[in-house]
Formats: structure tokens, C-alpha cells, sequence
């Protein structure tokens, strides 16, 4: 997704960063798929993670795809300093911002272990900042969380899938597991961009290698 901006593999610092901007920048209002108001209300019950695994447009159609328990999806930036910023300047790398998707998802009926599994088994969690030819540190594996229990289940699973790919030959899990600060909504054209465009880019890949967690069976 736009080769042509200079890619940074380490992260700014917060004093290098750009400045960004006070007003949020102008989204969507409901999502092209279901319907549903990007930013809410939510139902009672539902709660947010935010998840970063490479380029957003592939990686939240898998959420929206899943086929209960997902009550909204959108892509984004968190993870980063930059107030407010735009596409352009998270590819710049000098925001520091992953490009990420909020997942809302009832827990009765898809409890986190399942969100998590589908986060894991669709990129490659080894590599660092960049998956496959995409490569900056808005690429990088990371999950960012609502409160402690959040963060100890994706621990957990991240430390069992850690196990499996170590089994089958893959490097150390990268994965970041920070608390979210802002989520900021990306502009309304990257929303269920290839809803809206079924032939875009895709990069999404996985490692072939199945997250044991909520299965039963081993990787």
C-alpha cells in the first residue's frame, strides 16, 4: 500500500514524531457490511479489543467474515504518538502508529480466546516491523487492550501459540501487548475497503500453523 512512501523500521520517538492536529479525521458513520454505526453504541455486553497484523484492509475483512459474534469492525491507528493522523503521515513512519482494527464482539458468543485465535493464525507474529513485502513499523503484531484481564488472556494465548510455531520451526512471537491509549478511526475510504473494492490489495498471510487455544487439539 503506497510503496512509494519511505518506510522507517524502528520507531520514532515521541519528540520526533510528527505533530499531528486537534480534530479527528472524518470517517464513515455505519459499516458498509452490516450496517452497524462504526462508533457505536455498542450492544450491553459487547466489548473492544484493538488488533494490529499487517495492512488493515485485508485483516478486517477476517474479523468481519467470522460468522457470529462480531458486532462491528473498523480499521484505524493506535500504538503510535501522533495526534489525530492521517494514512499518509502513519505510512511515513514518523507516527509511530500501527495500522490496526477494532473488533467488537460479544464474549457470550465469541469469548476473546476465539478473537485471539483468528488474530493469530492470519499473519505471521515472528517478523518484527513489516509482514511479508509490507514492511514499516505501522506493520508490526500488536494487540492493544482494554483492561488487565484483556492482556492476561492475550498473554496466555500468545505464550501457547509462542509453543506451537517454536514446534514447527519459527522465531520468537514479536507480538506487543500494550494497554490502548486513543484508537483514532481511519478515513471513511480505507472502512471495509475491499467490501467496497473486492480486488484491492490483500497482504494478509498467516504461518499455516493453527492457535491450539479454545480447540482441543494440538498445533
Amino acid at each position: 500500500m503506497l510503496q512509494f512512501f519511505r518506510k522507517r523500521p524502528e520507531m520514532p520517538s515521541a519528540a520526533d514524531a510528527l505533530p499531528g492536529r486537534s480534530t479527528p479525521t472524518p470517517t464513515t458513520e455505519t459499516h458498509f457490511v452490516n450496517g452497524h454505526p462504526l462508533k457505536g453504541p455498542y450492544p450491553e455486553g459487547s466489548e473492544q479489543i484493538v488488533l494490529g497484523l499487517g495492512c488493515f484492509w485485508g485483516t478486517e475483512r477476517k474479523f468481519w467474515q467470522l460468522p457470529d459474534g462480531i458486532v462491528v469492525t473498523a480499521v484505524g491507528y493506535a500504538g503510535g504518538f501522533t495526534p489525530n493522523p492521517t494514512y499518509e503521515e502513519v505510512c511515513s513512519g514518523m507516527t509511530g502508529h500501527n495500522e490496526v482494527v477494532l473488533v467488537v464482539y460479544d464474549p457470550a458468543v465469541r469469548p476473546l480466546e476465539a478473537v485471539l485465535k483468528t488474530f493469530f493464525e492470519n499473519h505471521d507474529p515472528t517478523q518484527g516491523m513489516r509482514q511479508g513485502n509490507d514492511v514499516g513499523t505501522q506493520y508490526r503484531s500488536g494487540i492493544y487492550t482494554a483492561n488487565e484481564a484483556q492482556a492476561e488472556t492475550a498473554r496466555r494465548v500468545r505464550e501457547t501459540y509462542g509453543e506451537a510455531l517454536k514446534a514447527r520451526g519459527f522465531g520468537e512471537i514479536t507480538t506487543e501487548i500494550v494497554p490502548l491509549d486513543t484508537f483514532y478511526f481511519a478515513e471513511g475510504y480505507h472502512q471495509q475497503y475491499l467490501a467496497k473494492n473486492p480486488a484491492g490489495y490483500c497482504g494478509v498471510g498467516g504461518t499455516g500453523v493453527t492457535c491450539p487455544i479454545g480447540t482441543g487439539v494440538a498445533a
